[in-house]
């Protein structure tokens, strides 16, 4: 086989397994997963029942990559790059995309979240676990240019990971109980993270600091 036969050959077989994966997050994302076959995927995507267990192997496995790559975007709204814009309107962006994304995969992300009950999945947990943590990296980073986030306060980090959990439990008061239409999550994220980063935050770093009135805990 030429290179470039080989490069058209691989092409082809990456835009196969994207159009799989894209057709599953779609399907799990608009029904819960075992209400979804692999047979219907194959249908949707176009292509025969076995390219799915040969790219993906299991339904289990597509669906779990399903999820990860729905998550492959921040779960926190960051401002990363500036281009001329002011940190607000970048927020603002970054909320937004969030919104949209759940929107997109409103099915998957709730059955993730265990909110369907059918209870907590590790692996799935696992995943969405990588990806908080990959979120306040990020949000670390945008906070503090140039810090490196494994190397971050303890404090910072736990401040961002709280945000995080604020974010996911807005999405859910949006998406499943229905007690904030998307406008008020949106009003409820992008407050939150204003001042929680830029007043919370300092109160929470001078909390720990050392005062007249704390005393070392004897060794």
């Amino acid at each position: 086989m030429t290179p470039a036969a080989f490069r058209t050959t691989r092409l082809a077989r990456d835009e196969r397994r994207a159009q799989i994966l894209a057709c599953a997050r779609r399907l799990f994302s608009e029904r819960h997963f075992g209400a979804v076959s692999t047979t219907e995927i194959a249908r949707a995507a176009g292509v025969a029942r076995g390219l799915i267990h040969h790219y993906f192997g299991t339904k289990r496995e597509l669906y779990l990559e399903a999820v990860r790559s729905m998550l492959s975007m921040p779960l926190q709204p960051v401002p990363t790059e500036v281009d001329g814009r002011d940190p607000e309107q970048l927020l603002g962006e970054g909320v937004d995309r969030w919104l949209e994304l759940l929107a997109r995969n409103r099915e998957t992300w709730i059955a993730a979240r265990g909110a369907q009950g059918f209870g907590r999945d590790p692996d799935v947990e696992a995943i969405l676990e990588e990806a908080r943590e990959g979120a306040v990296d990020q949000v670390i980073e945008a906070l503090r240019p140039g810090t490196d986030p494994a190397a971050a306060p303890a404090e910072l980090r736990g401040v961002a990971r709280a945000y995080a959990g604020l974010a996911e439990a807005t999405s859910l008061e949006w998406l499943q109980h229905g007690r904030l239409t998307r406008s008020q999550a949106r009003a409820l994220l992008y407050e939150a993270f204003v001042a929680i980063f830029r007043q919370v935050l300092d109160a929470v770093e001078r909390a720990g600091e050392p005062g007249p009135q704390q005393k070392a805990i004897p060794a």
